[in-house]
């Protein structure tokens, strides 16, 4: 069973502005690279460290960074809705590897 955390009070999670949503989609994007800058100077390196794994659920996604696989241990990603994945504290190594794998085969086959 693998753990999951908040945020780390060093990361500021960025606010939704309805007035400026592209500036919103731009801090999210930093907010990712910042957490995972912090994961790896905070000594988490493994091979998937900082990877984000994304679970459709109700009209968006639940999201979570990946901060080690041995063991499972995730952050939440409290962005849009924040949505959270019910069985996410259910998912091995295994499991998380292969929606590893399904998602980068996915953004391959559907280039931006």
């Amino acid at each position: 069973m693998g753990k999951i955390y908040s945020v780390p009070t060093e990361i500021k999670v960025p606010k939704f502005n309805w007035k400026d949503i592209s500036q919103y989609h731009k801090d999210c994007d930093k907010f990712r690279d910042d957490l995972k800058k912090f994961l790896k100077d905070n000594g988490h390196n493994e091979e998937h460290t900082g990877t984000i794994i994304k679970f459709p659920f109700a009209d968006g996604y639940a999201e979570y960074m990946v901060i080690s696989l041995k063991p499972v241990r995730l952050i939440h990603i409290p962005l849009g809705d924040a949505w959270e994945y019910p069985y996410i504290d259910r998912l091995t190594k295994k499991d998380i590897e292969a929606k590893i794998s399904h998602q980068i085969g996915m953004s391959k086959l559907f280039k931006k």
